[in-house]
């Protein structure tokens, strides 16, 4: 049954009159996406207690008064403080296994699925005010802010669960038993929080290591792993069973790889969370790809290019036909940058598809295809598919041989703009990778039209920036002079609460893009070496991934041992 509009509620209740029912109609409709609770409240037509009490109505549900209630620790033990922050709730009250937690947003339906997908309990709802959510959220939260640290402290202290965690990890598997104790509120918390601190840092990857003696987890954010407090070595067991329940994993095979996912929606957006499971010699090794579609923004305004590059690259990737190529390593942002360049090509006049494995970001208009090699779904299988839907431009996630190689050539030559992506070093020496793959030098030459390398460096923080002098050490590394640095200033962070004391907050992008000329294509046809191509490259006025690395240090992006991290010499 469809709701009553929260309107015609509030003319019930006799807080507004028709009148400025209608007036309120008329202004939502100059605020689009504003709700017409909060536009009546700053109107100055209703108050918070009136909105409160209409949102009740709407939802038959109870109202209630945050500040005349004492809630129990047992009952806000259920909600951990990232997750309280997150969702805005209070837990209230505590009943076998409900959970009764009070919210400002009661329409808000995928915030109480989220909240039975991470506590695991029937959750009811009762109605309070924002301002009492808030002040709620200082008064039990704002002090005691529960940690991982504290969390794993209590779990160790836990004999019941140590104990029933050595007997599942310990002889025949008892399905039952493994399966409470995977579902066990500690076990459940902990990963929670986990999770919530991996997805509100921004991280990419999560790693649960078991070891002889110990149990480490890893959150990898900016390129770089951070270790965090290691749970109990007994949990393991635990923890990983957990994440195999939640990703629809198979909890009885402990033998063999397992890969599947986690779809969450966490804070109004939707998070995939890809999973492997790796058997060891101590237990089952976890990782998990964060894909947090809300973090990346697929603008290619934003993806770190400079003017002048960024006109060079929009220029070649609006031609009708040919090859560009994104090249560097795993997590260097490759798909970032083609799907930022596919979603300005995205005109309702061209056809574009993608063939992934798997796909990454869902985009509008755009037809994407996953791969899946275990039924023969491969890239090259798809391509040829793909090549009978009559497209303008294509994405192949990677080339990853000599088959699919030939059929984006192939694709490039009749008519069609291909983009994918390659492993290698640099610019230049893509073409030596092409060439050893078995793609004749012909038609290395009439199809690619550009390749652009890139890597990831780790940003200076704003909050703690200063000047700094590079040891001698380091700028022999860069092979800098006296001369060279004469003017020239550097900056790193000296560490700040807002980068986690590691100087550096998110990354920024470096980019070396060889545009091909026919001078490159007659070197490549005489089989020119790498080293000749870059330096030809370069009189052509191609700046390298070092030359990009050490103008961002001058800009006070980044760090030189950033750079020399994540460059190589261009010898």
């Amino acid at each position: 049954m469809a709701l009553r509009r929260i309107g015609q509620i509030l003319v019930d209740l006799g807080y507004i009159s028709d009148e400025q029912l209608e007036l309120l109609v008329d202004e939502q409709k100059q605020r689009p996406g504003q709700l017409f609770g909060q536009i009546a409240m700053d109107m100055g037509l209703i108050n918070d207690d009136q909105l409160a009490q209409g949102l009740a109505e709407q939802m038959s549900l109870r109202t209630v008064t945050l500040g005349d209630l004492t809630i129990k620790p047992e009952v806000l033990e259920q909600v951990t403080e990232p997750m309280a922050q997150m969702y805005r709730v209070i837990p209230v009250e505590f009943s076998g296994d409900t959970l009764t937690v009070a919210m400002c947003d009661p329409q808000n339906l995928g915030t109480l699925d989220e909240l039975r997908t991470f506590l695991g309990y029937n959750i009811r709802v009762v109605v309070a005010t924002e301002p009492a959510i808030t002040a709620a959220l200082d008064r039990y939260y704002g002090d005691t802010t529960e940690s991982v640290e504290s969390l794993v402290n209590d779990m160790e202290n836990d004999t019941e669960l140590a104990a029933a965690a050595e007997a599942a990890a310990s002889g025949s598997i008892d399905l039952t038993s493994v399966e409470a104790l995977a579902d066990s509120a500690p076990v459940r918390k902990l990963l929670n929080m986990v999770l919530l601190m991996a997805i509100k840092d921004h991280a990419s990857d999560l790693h649960f290591e078991p070891f002889e003696d110990e149990f480490r987890i890893r959150i990898k954010a900016d390129g770089v792993l951070y270790e965090m407090v290691p749970p109990p070595r007994h949990l393991a067991f635990a923890i990983t069973t957990r994440i195999k329940v939640m990703a629809d994993l198979d909890i009885a095979e402990r033998r063999l790889p397992q890969d599947g996912r986690i779809e969450l929606t966490v804070g109004g957006h939707p998070v995939d969370l890809r999973v492997s499971v790796l058997p060891t010699m101590f237990g089952e090794s976890v990782v998990m790809r964060v894909l947090d579609r809300s973090v990346v923004s697929l603008d290619l305004a934003n993806v770190g290019m400079n003017d002048v590059l960024m006109e060079k690259f929009r220029d070649v990737i609006s031609k009708p036909n040919g090859i560009v190529l994104v090249t560097g390593p795993t997590g260097s942002g490759k798909t970032t940058t083609l799907y930022s360049a596919l979603n300005e090509l995205n005109r309702i006049e061209d056809k574009l598809i993608t063939t992934e494995d798997p796909v990454e970001y869902d985009m509008d208009g755009i037809i994407q295809v996953p791969i899946d090699a275990s039924i023969g779904n491969t890239f090259a299988q798809c391509l040829r598919s793909i090549l009978r839907q009559d497209p303008d431009k294509i994405l192949v996630g990677e080339i990853r041989d000599l088959e699919t190689a030939q059929i984006a050539v192939q694709a490039s030559l009749t008519g069609h703009m291909v983009f994918s992506t390659l492993h290698t070093n640099d610019a230049p020496s893509t073409i030596t990778r092409m060439k050893d793959m078995g793609i004749p030098t012909f038609l290395i030459t009439a199809t690619v039209e550009a390749i652009l390398a890139q890597r990831l460096v780790r940003k200076v923080c704003m909050q703690c920036r200063e000047e700094y002098t590079p040891s001698r050490e380091v700028l022999d590394d860069l092979e800098l002079t006296s001369e060279d640095l004469r003017g020239k200033h550097f900056f790193h962070g000296a560490g700040c609460e807002a980068c986690n004391n590691t100087g550096y907050k998110g990354r920024v992008g470096l980019f070396e893009l060889m545009l091909m000329n026919n001078k490159l294509r007659d070197m490549i046809m005489r089989d020119a070496s790498t080293d000749d191509l870059r330096e030809e490259a370069r009189a052509g006025g191609m700046l390298t991934l070092r030359d990009a690395g050490m103008a961002a240090c001058y800009a006070g992006a980044t760090t030189t041992e950033e750079v020399i991290r994540e460059t190589i010499v261009d010898a």
